[in-house]
């Protein structure tokens, strides 16, 4: 069963694979938003996992975050999902990833529920 207030943190060092350089999202040798965003994703798995019917998995609907900071290659950034909402298969988290002390980006990201094997079925079909 999924709760307000599950909670995940996944620990992640930048690296060159992960710049926005390397990801194509920008010029610059920091971390990319796209490997934040899916830095947010694994921690909100990671925050339900336990909770999740045996068969069901969850899929990313929405991420709505603000990058506040660069992160330098070689800095561990933590990410961080809290389950905010639960409504039918819907879960809501709110979303933060810091470097030590200081806010890197903050945000929303909601997941639905979702029977694996029929989800994976109408895709393949």
């Amino acid at each position: 069963m999924i709760e307000v207030g599950m909670t995940a943190s996944v620990d992640f060092t930048a690296d060159t694979d992960t710049t926005a350089i390397a990801l194509g999202s920008g010029d610059v040798p920091v971390l990319g938003t796209p490997k934040v965003v899916a830095l947010i994703e694994e921690a909100a798995v990671a925050a339900i996992a336990e909770g999740l019917d045996v068969g069901a998995t969850s899929v990313g609907t929405s991420v709505s975050i603000d990058h506040r900071a660069p992160t330098a290659v070689g800095s561990t950034v933590r990410a961080t999902a809290v389950v905010t909402s639960v409504d039918g298969r819907r879960v809501s988290f709110a979303v933060t990833v810091t470097e030590s002390d200081d806010i890197v980006a903050v945000g929303t990201h909601t997941r639905a529920i979702v029977d694996r094997a029929r989800f994976l079925e109408s895709v393949l079909a």
